[in-house]
């Protein structure tokens, strides 16, 4: 049996997820007891919600509350989603002829969406990209040599002319080893760019060391474009994404929305550098060190920057909204029970104030 056949044994066997094996995740992650967790869950998938389950099933769910049905029903809910795309990748891959006994079981070792999706990169439907059209050049073995930094003894000028001359093809549009180099770079790079190990490293520098910056999109018509100066804050705006307070984020979004700011988020390659060659060591005794050098970083700059950006601007909006949303709906909360209540006055009240037992139509 090959190992393609033992990983697709592997993805075969694991097609559903049961109720008990999904209690018993919840149950060490929610510190709760797994029969609860698994008689909720079967209340919830039967239709019933989340107060009437709270109020109406307390025999069921070992008295439950509201907050902890609802940590289950969240959670469930992620950990299916998570599973049937395991599923997918799974059967992605193995439909490509790639699926490895190791691959398999990074898939099912992976605890989040992003993990996963780090894993399928390397094997997702591409549009043409400078890689693929290095490849489609016969360009690979050379691209393999980059990475894998043989030390090899004499004058490096001479050595990569050397193992370049195999790859030259006038045909192919390969006419030079200066052209076979820069399509085998090119290569590289994407291969490091789309390395589950380096995404989940930079991806982790980039939420804690990124900057978010800000800048005029057009100085001439600023006037037009904001006339009261409502976005002038962020006119010339940098500041560190650990940071940044919710309602700045949405402020950015919007100015960006109105074309009155061009925003980004940036983390020098310099910072970063030390993550990826990592995983891809550049060994100073080869003569393909600058190669790879030079792939890293246009790997970085190129292809990973910006799809790191984009992940961080995603989850800041995200984070940003969700906040809204709970302060929004703190205040209206507070202001409907005011107004049951009789409070005409709700800005002297906070939350936390007593209130009066009974409503204000019962007191006469």
């Amino acid at each position: 049996m090959t190992n393609q056949d033992n990983a697709s044994n592997t993805a075969t066997a694991e097609e559903t997820l049961s109720v008990a094996e999904l209690a018993r995740t919840l149950g060490a992650e929610l510190k709760l007891d797994s029969t609860q967790i698994a008689r909720t869950i079967t209340l919830l998938d039967e239709g019933n919600t989340i107060p009437f389950i709270a109020r109406y099933r307390k025999e069921v769910t070992g008295s439950l509350d509201e907050v902890q049905i609802q940590a289950i029903a969240d959670r469930a809910g992620a950990l299916r989603a998570l599973f049937e795309r395991k599923a997918d990748v799974r059967r992605l891959i193995d439909g490509q002829g790639k699926l490895t006994p190791e691959l398999a079981t990074a898939i099912a070792a992976a605890s989040t969406l992003q993990e996963v999706e780090d894993l399928y990169l390397p094997y997702r439907p591409k549009r043409k990209t400078r890689a693929s059209v290095a490849r489609e050049k016969g360009l690979t073995p050379l691209a393999d040599l980059i990475l894998q930094q043989p030390e090899l003894r004499g004058d490096i000028d001479e050595l990569l002319e050397e193992h370049s001359r195999p790859f030259l093809d006038p045909e192919k549009g390969v006419e030079t080893s200066l052209e076979a180099y820069a399509g085998a770079r090119d290569i590289a790079a994407e291969v490091i760019a789309e390395d589950a190990n380096v995404r989940g490293r930079v991806r982790s520098a980039f939420f804690k060391r990124s900057a978010i910056t800000a800048k005029v999109a057009d100085a001439e018509k600023i006037a037009e474009k904001d006339p009261n100066g409502v976005y002038q804050l962020y006119y010339t705006f940098n500041e560190s994404v650990t940071k940044l307070v919710p309602h700045r984020v949405l402020a950015l979004n919007r100015a960006e929305r109105e074309d009155v700011l061009r925003v980004s988020v940036a983390l020098p390659y310099e910072q970063v550098q030390r993550d990826i060659t990592q995983y891809y060591p550049i060994k100073a005794t080869s003569p393909f060190a600058g190669q790879l050098a030079e792939a890293v970083e246009d790997g970085y700059k190129r292809l990973l920057a910006p799809a790191m950006e984009r992940e961080v601007r995603v989850e800041l909006t995200r984070q940003a909204e969700e906040h809204a949303i709970n302060i929004f709906a703190a205040g209206l909360t507070l202001f409907l029970v005011n107004r049951i209540y009789g409070i005409q006055d709700i800005g002297h009240v906070t939350p936390s104030e007593s209130l009066p037992i009974e409503p204000a139509t019962q007191r006469q």
